[in-house]
Order: structure tokens, then sequence, then C-alpha cells
């Protein structure tokens, strides 16, 4: 007997976070890490260590927070500035995080304070193929960056999903005089995207994390360009943030989702995750802006100098139900 296929939907959350400066608090002495240790300039110890591990993966909880008031730890979550895998099996596996069972990918970069970038996953709702870091091999006169993370896997709905995780250089220094590396970046990005789709014409692609550079900036227009749509672009809080990311009193969003058009049809929403705990008063230009870790070399107990990222896609699924 030939049962009919019957059609279902699964949810798909998807996180992106800059957790500012998620360091171990050992002297790496291959890395410029010394400010983070006990006796370095930000009294790196392990209490204030644990602190901001717990923090993170509160953090982390609260995006699982729906509209509707239901609630579910996010599928997948990409990650700016983590030191090493250690920072990431602790975050995983002995905080507030550990009772998901997130397995996760680090990168190991040239970063010359060690940063990396990372992406946790549920192994119940994305089983991994294929992983791998994209070197980045740097301009005259720019420092190593970080390398980008890619990573494959099966999804619930059975369909495979191709992920790319970015923090692209600062702009300390000067926006101009260092536009040419975040440019750099992005293009060594699409070139994998275009290798990608050369194999897979119909890949089903989420681009996030860092760019450190705004709506309408040349990096992201590159990116654009290549097929990719910004679905961040107009995220909001819903606590007063306008966007991640805070600097002079002015919202904006260093952080961005990108995915192929295949996906749009299926986005239920994106959105910046603003509970209240995240925020703190602007005392200078008023209203709220995120509450930090470090305000300069002062101790905040905060959690980020960033907002997270939460996109909600709602994938099709066709499952065959078993025969008598």
């Amino acid at each position: 007997l030939s049962i009919p296929l019957r059609a279902q939907e699964k949810c798909l959350m998807f996180t992106e976070l800059n957790c500012e400066n998620l360091f171990d608090f050992y002297d790496d002495p291959g890395k410029s890490d010394e400010e983070f240790t006990p006796n370095g300039s930000r009294y790196w110890t392990p209490g204030r260590y644990w602190k901001k591990i717990n923090n993170i993966a509160k953090e982390i909880l609260s995006c699982g927070e729906k509209e509707d008031g239901t609630f579910a730890t996010p599928d997948l979550v990409a990650l700016c500035e983590v030191e090493n895998d250690s920072v990431l099996r602790d975050l995983t596996q002995r905080s507030l995080l550990r009772n998901a069972l997130y397995e996760y990918l680090v990168t190991d970069s040239p970063d010359l304070r060690g940063i990396d970038v990372a992406l946790l996953y549920s192994p119940m709702s994305f089983q991994l193929l294929q992983s791998y870091p994209i070197r980045v091999p740097p301009l005259k006169g720019m420092r190593p960056t970080r390398d980008i993370l890619y990573a494959n896997g099966v999804t619930t709905n059975l369909d495979t999903l191709h992920i790319f995780v970015v923090h692209s250089p600062s702009r300390s220094g000067g926006e101009w005089e260092t536009r040419k590396n975040r440019i750099h970046v992005v293009r060594r990005l699409t070139e994998n995207l275009d290798s990608l789709r050369l194999h897979h014409q119909n890949a089903s692609i989420i681009v996030a994390g860092d760019f450190n550079d705004l709506n309408g900036d040349p990096s992201l227009k590159l990116l654009s360009d290549a097929g990719m749509t910004d679905i961040s672009a107009q995220a909001k809080g819903s606590n007063g943030a306008e966007g991640t990311y805070k600097y002079r009193g002015e919202w904006g969003s260093l952080d961005h989702i990108f995915v192929s058009d295949n996906l749009i049809p299926h986005l239920h929403s994106c959105r910046v995750i603003d509970p209240e705990f995240l925020l703190t008063e602007d005392t200078v230009n008023g209203g709220v802006q995120p509450r930090r870790c470090y305000h300069g070399i002062k101790w905040e107990d905060g959690f980020s100098d960033h907002l997270p990222l939460s996109a909600v896609f709602h994938l099709p699924i066709r499952e065959q139900e078993d025969e008598p």
C-alpha cells in the first residue's frame, strides 16, 4: 500500500552574537592576550571568567524566547570573539548551557590576539556533514585576521544547510583607512560562495557574523551583489534597541545575517534580542545601551557590547509515514 507523503513544517532558529572578548584567563605565549590574565590590565580572574561564561550562556538562552511566549534553545549559534576550544568546551559543557547539549566548531586563526569564530549546533536539529576554516591571506600592511568558518549539515527538513561565520577586521585606525581590509575578507567569502554554487546550484546558505560595517557600506554591498540578502537590515529589539551595537549614542548593526534567495520565503522573523537584563541606561546620550562586560578597562559585570541577532525559519518537510 502506498501511503501519501504528509507536508509539515519545522522551525529552525539561528542566532548570531559577538561575545566581547570571551578569553580564558591563561596567557597564551603565542598571542597578545596578556590583558586577559589575573595579573593583566583587566584583572581577568577565574571568578570573572566564569561569570562571563555564564552570562554569555544566559544571553544565548534568552534568544530562545519566542514571540508567543514559548521557549526553545536556538538550533544554531554563530559566535564571534571567542578565544579557543577550551572556552567553547566550558561554555557548552560547564555553564548554564550544558543541558542544551550543544556541540561546537571553532577556528584556530592567525589573529594576533587569538580571537576566533565558532558555531554551536544542536545535533538534534543539525547533523554536521563537513566543516573547515577558510584562511584570509592579509593584504600588504594588514594584520592577520580571523578565519572564516564553513560548515554544512542536514537540518530537520532533510535539506542541506551551508553556513559561513565571519568576523571582519575592525575599524580601529579609521573606517576609511581600514575599509579595504573588510572588503578583502568579503571578497574571500564570495569566492567560496561562487565555488559552492558551482557544485550546488540551489544551495541553502546562511552567512552571519560581525562584519564591522553598517548597512550600505561597500563590503556588505559586495555580499549583496553576490546574491545574498541581509535579513537583519531592519532588525530591531522590543525594549529600545535599534541595532546590535551603540556607538557615541547612535544605534547601528555591525552584526548581520545574510541568506540565499531560496531561504527568504521561509523566514518567519529576524530581530535584535534585547531583554531588559541585557540593557543598561545610557546616561550620556539617553535611552538604553548594551550592558557590556567592560567599559574601557573597568569591569562592568555585564554581558557584551553587542546584542544578539536571532532569525527563525519555518522549513517545509515531507515525511514518509510507516507502512502498515
